[in-house]
């Protein structure tokens, strides 16, 4: 019998989708630290990607509504 297998066909969208899992990142690790190496030019760049901003300090660019 031709275009038959032993195999019970899928049905589309039947996978089983868990919960996400969110991981706490460290900002201050190996990985993110050489990163930030390689994007920031200096202290205040860097503190300012992490969002540590100081009183009276523009907001970051890109951070408004889109």
């Amino acid at each position: 019998q031709a275009g038959k297998s032993g195999k019970p066909k899928r049905q589309k969208g039947s996978k089983k989708k868990g919960k996400k899992v969110e991981k706490e990142v460290d900002i201050f690790g190996p990985a993110a630290m050489l990163n930030a190496y390689y994007i920031c030019h200096n202290a205040p760049a860097f503190l300012r990607l992490r969002g540590f901003l100081w009183p009276g300090s523009k907001k970051q660019p890109g951070s408004g509504k889109k």
